[in-house]
């Protein structure tokens, strides 16, 4: 049978403008908080057109529910070129990541802080749906720092009187707490107070 001619459909959860919308959600709400940005402000810096933003998102609830995902995506990326380095012990790669993070807070002034820290401040005006997506996106982060810090304790860098989990969740406790201060003062110290204490807690 001939084949059929005309363009291929796309997948609309992959088009160039879903992600352009994307892009520009997160670079405003990494900065100022999903409730004191509008629709309007986004399309007008994306430069697209509002029934193209309602061709792929009902509402902005759905939208910033696709924005959680993409950010894991994004993050877990950049978590996972640090965690994943061969040149690096696993705690070596834990710091690695740290000092990845703060570089990028520092490209954009410290003015950009955690998608998903933002979002649990802002937790009771969100909609409800959205705290069990962010717990699981912690979890997930969390979930590779304790592989990592196991990792440490295969290859005796880390003690095994540890909590692996523990600590992880301690990690990202703290972490989360430190982008928040350092995002307020628009300087890296928060982040480099925790870093430093955490790594001097495993030594304990």
């Amino acid at each position: 049978m001939p084949k059929k001619r005309g363009r291929p459909k796309r997948d609309p959860s992959t088009s160039e403008t879903r992600q352009k919308l994307l892009r520009t959600g997160l670079a405003y709400l990494t900065e100022r908080g999903y409730s004191s940005v509008g629709i309007d402000e986004i399309l007008a810096s994306s430069g697209v057109p509002k029934g193209s933003f309602y061709h792929y998102f009902r509402n902005k609830a759905e939208f910033g529910s696709a924005l959680i995902e993409s950010y894991d995506a994004y993050f877990v990326d950049k978590l996972e070129r640090s965690l994943d380095r061969k040149d690096l012990k696993p705690l070596q790669q834990l710091r690695a990541f740290t000092e990845d993070a703060q570089a990028g807070m520092a490209r954009h002034g410290f003015r950009r802080g955690c998608l998903i820290g933002n979002l649990g401040q802002e937790m009771a005006s969100l909609p409800e749906a959205y705290r069990e997506k962010i717990i699981q996106v912690l979890e997930g982060w969390q979930d590779r720092v304790a592989e990592c810090l196991e990792r440490a304790q295969s290859e005796g860098s880390l003690s095994t009187h540890h909590d692996s989990e523990a600590l992880a969740a301690y990690f990202w406790i703290g972490w989360e707490g430190a982008v928040l201060r350092a995002k307020l003062e628009h300087l890296p110290d928060p982040l480099k107070i925790f870093v430093d204490g955490f790594f001097a807690s495993l030594k304990a």
